[in-house]
């Protein structure tokens, strides 16, 4: 058994997604290497956070998917509550 099927089996959970914020803003501008600044419109968890400007790059799966954004676009991005919450990860381009 591996250790990690010994981890799963004392009864923890393992969680992708156990400390995020998750926030819905606008592309503000396009930076190179896939950074963007973006602008809070939404936030649940942290309304302080609405109108502040955050940096942000795309997820992985968005950059196999080919997903390209633009400015004006709306995207939802996750930041971390432990560390720098100015810095974020682009997961979601909202139609």
């Amino acid at each position: 058994m591996s250790r990690r099927s010994d981890f799963l089996a004392r009864g923890s959970t393992v969680s992708k997604n156990a400390d995020v914020i998750s926030v819905e803003g606008k592309v503000v501008e396009v930076l190179p290497n896939t950074l963007f600044r973006v602008s809070v419109e939404r936030s649940v968890e942290l309304p302080e956070m609405i109108g502040r400007v955050i940096l942000a790059h795309i997820s992985g799966k968005m950059r196999m998917n080919y997903i390209r954004l633009l400015n004006g676009d709306r995207v939802r991005v996750e930041m971390s509550p432990k560390y720098d919450i100015e810095k974020g990860r682009i997961t979601f381009r909202i139609k």
